[in-house]
């Protein structure tokens, strides 16, 4: 079975103002869960995308085996398999699942647990129901807790835009940002060392993939990588996270512009803006830590270090904002929809990622071997351009 889901992380104080303004029509249903994850000691699930948990919800156990590639942004769809159980102990028995888990089934151990208090709601839109869950609670694992707090919307019937336009909604009522961790994840970074600045990494793809499906990976990819920095710089003002911040939204917006001609689609430039103004939002701050770097004497690091503060916090203000919130929801709901496909493109998105791809690099080569013919004796106007255009042939 496939889930289509959408998270959103809150702070408490944002949930508490939920709760009171409660704006899903009805009571919520409370109650108290506890998850254990299992895995095997070298993380062999986790490896393959896989996470198997035990829920405990009342006096009833479910066991649920969830597979995904890592890389989605707000775990919009992910396969998963579920089953009730007798107690704490995974049941194998099924073969789909025997041949998921392979030869790890018989090494799992438990490695973290979730507790939550869940408040529940299912609300109706047209023809649309959604499983409304606000999670209150803690992940433990190896004697630390980190707090959890998130919202999760699960589209139970009819369109999922409808998931999106709920989001929108609780972000009028309380500050929400798009969620890119599920709480096994959370676990297995509460295992790891403490997290910091996240570089991308190579996403899933196959040569017969489409180009309108690899497009929505990596760009989920993107968004997954934006977010995690954005969490990093919450913590603490570190320019690696930074750097990696603008990474991504640099990657995001190339990946656009090689992918133009998939576009008939309104919102194509609204996006582009958007990002492009997001981008911007984090120049100064990483101008300054450059200058930092560069600094010929410790007056001029004090002072730049100084300077630097503000625009961190200006950076931090642009986050929380509702337009860069408001952003995160629409390029999610944009590339998991995919309703920018139009009729008279539906070929060329239904092309081979492979082919499209050997195309793409053919044109950017032949604009970089161009321009690169004479860079001794040309202007730097010129190689400024024949810069860029390399820079789009990297990123591609």
């Amino acid at each position: 079975m496939q889930e289509t889901e959408l998270k959103f992380e809150l702070s408490r104080s944002g949930a508490g103002s939920l709760l009171k303004k409660n704006p899903f029509g009805s009571s919520p249903t409370i109650l108290q869960q506890k998850s254990i994850y299992f895995d095997t000691l070298g993380w062999d699930l986790s490896k393959r995308g896989l996470s198997l948990r035990i829920r405990q919800s009342g006096d009833k156990r479910i066991q649920t085996l969830k597979a995904g590639d890592g890389t989605a942004a707000g775990s919009f769809t992910r396969e998963e398999w579920e089953r009730p159980v007798d107690g704490d102990t995974p049941i194998l028995d099924d073969p789909q699942i025997r041949d998921l888990l392979a030869e790890d089934g018989a090494k799992l151990a438990p490695l973290f647990e979730v507790h939550v208090k869940r408040h529940s709601w299912n609300v109706s839109d047209g023809d649309a129901t959604i499983e409304v869950a606000l999670d209150l609670g803690k992940v433990v694992a190896a004697g630390r807790e980190a707090p959890l707090c998130e919202i999760e919307l699960e589209k139970k019937a009819g369109s999922p835009a409808a998931l999106f336009a709920l989001a929108r909604k609780i972000d009028l009522v309380t500050p929400a940002h798009l969620g890119v961790l599920s709480k096994a994840e959370r676990g297995y970074r509460l295992l790891g060392p403490a997290p910091g600045a996240v570089k991308s990494v190579a996403t899933p793809l196959t040569s017969e993939m489409s180009v309108a499906m690899a497009f929505a990976r990596i760009a989920a990819a993107c968004l997954k990588q934006f977010r995690l920095n954005e969490m990093a710089l919450g913590w603490s003002r570190d320019a690696d996270s930074l750097h990696q911040a603008r990474v991504s939204l640099r990657r995001l917006r190339s990946l656009c512009s090689i992918c133009k001609s998939l576009f008939d689609d309104s919102r194509f430039d609204y996006m582009r803006g958007e990002l492009k103004w997001l981008a911007a939002e984090l120049g100064d701050a990483r101008n300054i830590d450059v200058m930092i770097d560069h600094a010929s004497s410790r007056i001029l690091a004090s002072r730049l270090q100084e300077v630097r503060d503000d625009a961190y916090a200006a950076v931090a203000a642009s986050f929380s904002s509702i337009r860069a919130r408001s952003l995160m929801i629409d390029v999610t709901e944009w590339i998991s929809i995919k309703d920018w496909r139009t009729q008279s493109d539906e070929m060329l998105s239904e092309q081979s990622s492979k082919d499209f791809a050997s195309d793409v690099f053919d044109k950017l080569w032949k604009k970089v071997a161009k321009g690169g013919n004479n860079l001794i004796d040309a202007d730097d106007d010129t190689r400024h351009k024949v810069r860029i255009a390399a820079k789009k042939l990297r990123y591609a």
